[in-house]
């Protein structure tokens, strides 16, 4: 008796390409709802973190302190932790990172960049003081020693960490099936932990939106078909390099 081949139902074109998101919980279902609200049928995301917050409690530096510095969301969610009296300036990587803060009661700036930019942005700000960077345990690049060697008074307080997670048995087998997947990466750490996590025998054909060229470093060892770099280091930008992975002709 002839009987139906069943076809996997992660790869049928209705359905859309899948969008593999990696952030932590809270940030890959933001990024979910912007990829759904644009792309709507044409992608079918799968979440499956491969990091957790913890957050730390150490005991704040002896002050005063002008102003804060921020270069994630995250971070701005373990200052409110810590119940501390903080100065409410705060110079933000982003725009997303400056709506965290201004959200929790600080006077945010936003270098509407990477960090970088937000180093340019400090070097040239008229007021004057010392600063606190708040920052996780695992951060691309050395911000406070380049300020330091910049003249820039500045002290670093971690107050939190980014605990690696396995890949989901879900987005395992979807790696392990042969088809096109979109990964977006937005951190240099992501791109090593996915790296680590990906299954030995994974066959799908990767396409990877990064969100910078150091996170294209990052994710070069990655066996991939596509490769696209996010004009900017936001979420909109991301979205247009989802758009430019779904119209690629490489990516099945």
């Amino acid at each position: 008796m002839h009987m139906a081949r069943q076809s996997d139902p992660s790869r049928r074109p209705e359905l859309g390409i899948p969008v593999l998101v990696t952030r932590p919980r809270a940030q890959a279902n933001g990024f979910v709802r912007k990829l759904t609200a644009r792309f709507g049928p044409r992608v079918r995301p799968f979440v499956s973190p491969l990091m957790a917050p913890q957050f730390l409690s150490p005991p704040l530096p002896d002050g005063p302190f002008s102003g804060v510095i921020f270069t994630s969301a995250r971070a701005v969610e373990a200052a409110v932790r810590l119940r501390a009296d903080l100065p409410r300036r705060a110079y933000c990587v982003g725009r997303a990172t400056a709506a965290a803060a201004a959200a929790a009661g600080f006077d945010a700036q936003s270098a509407d960049g990477d960090v970088s930019d937000l180093a340019a942005g400090l070097l040239s700000r008229p007021e004057s003081g010392r600063l606190l960077y708040l920052r996780g345990v695992d951060t691309a690049g050395d911000l406070e020693n380049y300020l330091i060697k910049n003249n820039i008074a500045v002290q670093s307080l971690q107050v939190y960490l980014q605990a690696a997670l396995p890949l989901e048995g879900e987005s395992r087998a979807l790696l392990r099936r042969p088809g096109g997947v979109i990964l977006p990466l937005f951190s240099p750490r992501s791109a090593l932990i996915f790296g680590k996590a990906m299954p030995a025998d994974a066959r799908a054909s990767l396409g990877i939106a990064a969100m910078s060229a150091a996170v294209a470093t990052a994710a070069s060892a990655i066996p991939r078909s596509a490769l696209v770099i996010a004009a900017k280091p936001d979420a909109d930008a991301m979205l247009d390099a989802v758009e430019s992975l779904l119209a690629a002709a490489s990516l099945p």
